[in-house]
């Protein structure tokens, strides 16, 4: 199986090509340049690794919720190149990518992924390894102020993962308690764990057609300021 992944929900983009479980990944921290990187980065992977642009299975893109730009963008490419080829889109919550990282280094049960969204409020959720060691959304994913931020989801303990927690650590760590076992407060979703949660849904028969690979924003407002 091959999958084509993109992410540009946040500062960070990246790019990832997943090829039967070995994944290579391009990754650039560069806010407001994710237009001008992100064709490169995927002509590079697939260039590297010796395969066409006809040779992909499926195509994932991290569908949000992020920066309203970054995840249009995402879905845009995805879209663009699903329609071109005819192939499936895998949509992959940003939040779930940073839980997947997060478990899989730390080798925590739970996972407490959080983005700055700016305007005072956070995109947070709570996250489980489930038996195959992929991330298991409990409750929700929501846009909240991070004193809102609700742990109870989680029945044993967990990393916070995220920008939110760069900025709002203190408020987060008070509100986790004893479920929180540490921070990992730089990170970024990362195109690889895109492709790694993509390929799992394009295996069980979960992608979607190009025109319903859709962002997901949460914050509604957000997208209605954006119309003319």
């Amino acid at each position: 199986m091959i999958v084509l992944a993109i992410e540009t929900a946040t500062e960070a983009c990246s790019a990832a090509l997943y090829q039967d479980g070995a994944i290579l990944e391009r990754y650039q921290v560069a806010p407001r340049e994710h237009n001008r990187l992100i064709l490169p980065m995927l002509e590079s992977l697939l260039a590297e690794a010796g395969i066409a642009l006809g040779q992909v299975d499926a195509v994932a893109f991290g569908r949000g919720p992020g920066s309203f730009t970054g995840v249009r963008i995402a879905a845009g490419v995805a879209q663009g190149i699903a329609f071109a080829l005819d192939l499936p889109v895998a949509p992959v919550s940003t939040l779930a990518a940073l839980a997947d990282e997060a478990m899989a280094e730390k080798g925590c049960e739970y996972a407490f992924p959080c983005i700055d969204a700016r305007m005072a409020e956070v995109y947070f959720a709570v996250y489980r390894r489930d038996v195959e060691g992929y991330p298991e959304l409990r409750g929700q994913e929501r846009v909240l102020p991070p004193g809102q931020a609700d742990f109870s989801p989680a029945d044993g303990a967990g990393i916070g993962t995220g920008s939110g927690w760069a900025t709002y650590q203190a408020c987060l760590s008070g509100l986790a308690g004893r479920r929180l076992a540490s921070v990992s407060s730089g990170r970024f979703p990362r195109a690889a764990a895109v492709a790694r949660l993509g390929a799992r849904i394009h295996a069980v028969g979960g992608g979607v057609p190009a025109e319903q690979a859709l962002p997901v924003y949460l914050r509604d407002d957000v997208a209605r300021k954006s119309k003319p």
